[in-house]
C-alpha cells in the first residue's frame, strides 16, 4: 500500500505544469535559506531566536543575492527527477559564487546585530540544505520512479561488457522502462565483483544461476572493441542458454542517443559470419574517386547506395547518381546531403541525382556526355533470381543490353575506369538472371580485347568486373525476410534444407569493389573473397536462437518458431560458385583475386549479341534461351520457361 502510494504521489508530482515545479523549487530554497539563517545563529550564539530579533537584514540579503544566482546558473531549468554529479556540480558552483559574495558583506561591510562568522556558517548550511533536497527529489521521482519501470519491465537484461560502451549503454537505456537493466558479464576477472551505478559485474559462468535468479531473457552485448571471431564465440556460448541476444554497434552510436527500442529490434547477423574485415588500402581507395567525376548506375539499390556513402567520404568532386526508382533516389540523395552537412571537408562535393533508365540509350548519352565522369560504377540490374525468370524479356534488355549501352557510350566519352558488379550467380548459371550476368561479363571483356587488338590505347576506358555474392543488407537478401517473419511468429520459410550462400556485409563488399576496380588493369575478372558459404538452414537457426526463441519441430512441438521447406524457386541453386575456371590469381589485396575466365572475341560475341536482341524484340522465348546455351555454354536451365507473358500467351507458336 506505501509502495503504491509513494508511486501514485511520484507520479502526480512529475506531471504538474513546469510552472508549478519551478514555483515548489523556489520555495525550497527560500525555505532552505531561511532554516539554515536561523541555524547559524543557533551554532553561533548557542541560543534560539527569532529572524525578526536578529538578522532580518542578514535574510533579506541571501533572498536578494541566492535567487538570481540561482536563476542565471540555471538551476531552476533542471529536470529534478534526472538530477546527478552535473547537476550537483552546478549547485556547487552556485553556491560558491553565493557564498562569496554573501561572506563578503557579512563579514568585511557588516550589518549591526549580525556576527560575521554568519556570513561564514550560513553558506555552508544553504549549500547542504538545497542540495540535499535536490538528492532527495532525485531518488523521489527518478530512481524511485526508475525502479518501479523496472520492476514491471517485461526485457530484464545483463550487459556484456563492463568497460566504457557497456557503461554508456546502461545509461543509454537507464530511464527508458523497457529494459531493465540487472548486472554486468565481463569475462576480465579484475572487473568482476564490483559495482557500477549500482549494478554488480558478474563472471559469463554465473549466467544460468542468474537467468533462473532474476528472469533475465536479454544479453546486450556491449563488447565493438574486441575482435570479430571472439565475438562469434561470445555469440555461440550465448546460444546456448537459449536467451535472446542483441549488440551495439560501437560508442558512437550511443553518443547519437539511440532510441533502447534499436537494441531490442537489432540482430547482429554479420557477428555470425566470423568474418574478420580487413582495413582498406586507402591509396586504392582514393585513386579513381578523389576530386573526380564518379558516376553510380542504380544508385538507389543496396550495393549502388552503399557505393555513394562510401565515394562521398572519399571527397570526388561530383557524384552522379543515376537510378530509375524516384524515391530510391530522393532517399540517397537526401542521406548524403545530410551526410555532407555533418562532415568538414565534404562541403564542396556536387551532388547530381539523376531519374533514368539505363536502357534509354539517349538520355544516358546526355548524362554521360555533359558531366564527363571519369569514374563508373555499373551497378544497376534486376538481381531477384525468380522475378527475372518471370520477366525474362526485361531482364534480359536491362542487364545485358543496358550494359551494352553504357559501355558504348563510356569508350565514347573518354571515360577511364568503369567498375560492373556482377554475382556469384554468373558462373555456371542456372537462371536467366545469372546468365545475363555472365555475358555482360564477356561484353566488358571482349571490349577490352577488341581495343588492343586495334591498338587504341590513349584514352581506353579501362573495364573491369567484380564478382562477389549475397551482401546481408541487401534488399533481395535472406536476412530482412528472416528477421520479418521471426517478429511475425513464423514460420521461417526457406527453399531447401542443404541451400549454402555466400555472405558479407554491404560496407565491406563496397570498399572492396573500390580497391578492385583501383587494380583495374583492363578486362579483369576480380573475385572477392567471400569466406565460407553459410549453410541458411543453420543461419535460420541461429536467427531464431538469438531472439530468444525455440525451433518447433518435431522433437520439440512447443517451441516457438517453425522453419518450414517450400522448395527451390524457377532458376534457384542449392550452391554458388564465384569462380569460372579454378586459376584465381593473387592480388596485393588479401580480399581480392583474379579470375582468368573464357569469353567470346567480339567478332564473334557482337553477331551473338545481335541475334539475341532481334529474338527478345520479337518475345521468341524459344530462341531466346537457345540463344543465351549458345553464348554462355555453361548455362543449365533447370526449369521451363516460366515467363508469365509467355505462360498466359496461349497461343504462343513458341510454347514449349
Amino acid at each position: 500500500m506505501f509502495y503504491r502510494n509513494q508511486l501514485y504521489l511520484s507520479q502526480i508530482i512529475i506531471n504538474l505544469p513546469r510552472f508549478s515545479k519551478i514555483f515548489i523549487a523556489l520555495l525550497f530554497d527560500l525555505i532552505s535559506c531561511s532554516f539554515s539563517l536561523w541555524l547559524s545563529f543557533f551554532i553561533r550564539l548557542g541560543e534560539f531566536s527569532s529572524i525578526n530579533e536578529r538578522g532580518f537584514e542578514a535574510l533579506l540579503l541571501s533572498f536578494s543575492l541566492s535567487i538570481p544566482i540561482f536563476v542565471i546558473f540555471g538551476l531552476y531549468r533542471a529536470v529534478f527527477r534526472y538530477s546527478g554529479y552535473f547537476a550537483l556540480l552546478i549547485v556547487i558552483k552556485a553556491s560558491f559564487i553565493y557564498g562569496l559574495i554573501y561572506s563578503l558583506l557579512i563579514t568585511i561591510y557588516g550589518f549591526s546585530g549580525i556576527p560575521r562568522t554568519i556570513g561564514l556558517i550560513q553558506p555552508l548550511l544553504f549549500f547542504i540544505f538545497i542540495a540535499t533536497w535536490r538528492m532527495l527529489i532525485s531518488y523521489f521521482l527518478g530512481g524511485f520512479y526508475r525502479k518501479h519501470l523496472n520492476s514491471s519491465s517485461n526485457a530484464k537484461a545483463l550487459i556484456y561488457g563492463a568497460g566504457k560502451a557497456g557503461r554508456q549503454l546502461a545509461k543509454a537505456i537507464e530511464d527508458s522502462g523497457e529494459i531493465a537493466i540487472k548486472g554486468f558479464l565481463d569475462d576480465n576477472e579484475l572487473h568482476q565483483g564490483r559495482f557500477i551505478d549500482g549494478k554488480f559485474i558478474y563472471p559469463p559462468k554465473k549466467l544460468k544461476e542468474l537467468i533462473n535468479q532474476k528472469s533475465i531473457n536479454l544479453i546486450l552485448l556491449a563488447i565493438p572493441s574486441v575482435s570479430r571471431k571472439r565475438r562469434m564465440q561470445i555469440i555461440n556460448d550465448l546460444r546456448t542458454y537459449k536467451i535472446a541476444v542483441r549488440s551495439i554497434p560501437g560508442i558512437s552510436d550511443l553518443a547519437r542517443g539511440l532510441d533502447s527500442k534499436y537494441f531490442l529490434e537489432d540482430l547482429v547477423i554479420d557477428d555470425l559470419l566470423g568474418r574478420e574485415q580487413i582495413e582498406p588500402f586507402k591509396s586504392l581507395l582514393k585513386k579513381n574517386i578523389f576530386s573526380k567525376v564518379v558516376l553510380v548506375t542504380g544508385a538507389g539499390g543496396s550495393i549502388g547506395s552503399e557505393l555513394c556513402r562510401q565515394v562521398l567520404k572519399l571527397k570526388p568532386k561530383k557524384i552522379i547518381m543515376v537510378e530509375i526508382n524516384e524515391f530510391a533516389l530522393y532517399s540517397i540523395n537526401s542521406e548524403l546531403i545530410d551526410i555532407k552537412n555533418k562532415k568538414k571537408g565534404l562541403e564542396n562535393v556536387e551532388l547530381i541525382p539523376l531519374i533514368s533508365c539505363i536502357k534509354d540509350n539517349e538520355r544516358m548519352s546526355e548524362i554521360i556526355s555533359t558531366w564527363r565522369p571519369k569514374t563508373i560504377y555499373h551497378t544497376a540490374a534486376y538481381k531477384h533470381v525468380p522475378l527475372v525468370e518471370h520477366n525474362l524479356v526485361e531482364g534480359l534488355k536491362n542487364n545485358i543490353f543496358g550494359t551494352l549501352g553504357i559501355a558504348q557510350l563510356a569508350e565514347k566519352n573518354d571515360v577511364r575506369d568503369f567498375v560492373f558488379i556482377s554475382t556469384d550467380k554468373a558462373v555456371r548459371p542456372t537462371n536467366v538472371m545469372g546468365v545475363s550476368k555472365r555475358i555482360s561479363e564477356m561484353i566488358l571483356q571482349a571490349k577490352v580485347e577488341e581495343e588492343t587488338n586495334l591498338k587504341r590505347k590513349k584514352n581506353k576506358t579501362k573495364f573491369s568486373i567484380v564478382r562477389f555474392g549475397n551482401v546481408l543488407e541487401s534488399s533481395g537478401s535472406v536476412i530482412p525476410k528472416f528477421r520479418q517473419q521471426i517478429k511475425n511468429g513464423g514460420p521461417v520459410t526457406l527453399t531447401h534444407r542443404k541451400i549454402t550462400r555466400y555472405f558479407m556485409t554491404l560496407s565491406e563488399a563496397a570498399e572492396l569493389v573500390i580497391q578492385s576496380g583501383a587494380m583495374a588493369k583492363g578486362g579483369d575478372v576480380f573475385v572477392l573473397d567471400m569466406g565460407e558459404p553459410v549453410e541458411i538452414f543453420q543461419l535460420a537457426k541461429r536467427m531464431i536462437e538469438l531472439s530468444g526463441l525455440q525451433i518447433k519441430n518435431e522433437f520439440n512441438p512447443n517451441g516457438d518458431i517453425e522453419i518450414a521447406i517450400t522448395g527451390l524457386r524457377p532458376g534457384e541453386k542449392l550452391y554458388e560458385e564465384l569462380l569460372v575456371s579454378n586459376n584465381p590469381l593473387a592480388t596485393k589485396h588479401p580480399k581480392i583475386f583474379r579470375s582468368k575466365d573464357p569469353f567470346l572475341k567480339w567478332k564473334y560475341l557482337k553477331p551473338k549479341l545481335d541475334y539475341l536482341n532481334k529474338v527478345i524484340n520479337q518475345n521468341n522465348y524459344k530462341a531466346i534461351r537457345k540463344s543465351l546455351k549458345d553464348i554462355v555454354n555453361e548455362y543449365y536451365p533447370k526449369d521451363n520457361i516460366v515467363d508469365y507473358v509467355f505462360l498466359k500467351n496461349k497461343s504462343n507458336k513458341y510454347k514449349e
